[in-house]
């Protein structure tokens, strides 16, 4: 059984992680970096990207895509809490993280039209700490997955 304190220490991550994230995109269209900023020389900067595709810059777009984004966050929400309420904590958190990533992903997409992304990785891509939450997520939930293949979900 995860403890409070540590259950806690996981919320505070997640929101801390969410609030970093959309300072971050205020920035960003605000122009508070309009030309980029090398954070790690020019490997790793700030360069605002209006993002209007899904993950990988897949051609996808449009209110379409913001009806299924918000249908699946539904059914998360609702995931989330029979798994929070069977005891299965740690992939509930893991689940609250990914929603909590799309849900500001989704904000974007509603309010501007587009992903603000804003972390540019040379020779991969841009990204912003909502996409990082999603992944994380989906990696800790395989992760879970695949070291409890033979025994119950961690609780």
């Amino acid at each position: 059984m995860i403890s409070k304190k540590k259950a806690a220490f996981i919320m505070l991550i997640a929101v801390f992680f969410v609030i970093l994230d959309r300072f971050l995109k205020f920035l960003a269209v605000n122009r508070y970096f309009d030309e980029p900023v090398n954070l790690i020389g020019d490997i790793f900067k700030l360069n605002f990207i209006q993002n209007y595709n899904i993950a990988f810059s897949l051609p996808i777009s449009g209110i379409g895509l913001n009806i299924v984004i918000s249908l699946i966050l539904v059914g998360l929400l609702i995931g989330l809490i029979k798994l929070y309420k069977k005891g299965y904590l740690i992939i509930a958190y893991l689940v609250l993280v990914i929603i909590l990533g799309a849900a500001s992903n989704l904000y974007d997409r509603i309010n501007y039209g587009f992903v603000i992304d804003y972390l540019d990785l040379k020779y991969f891509t841009v990204f912003n700490l909502a996409d990082v939450m999603i992944v994380g997520g989906v990696i800790g939930l395989g992760w879970l997955m695949i070291r409890n293949s033979n025994r119950e979900l961690l609780r």
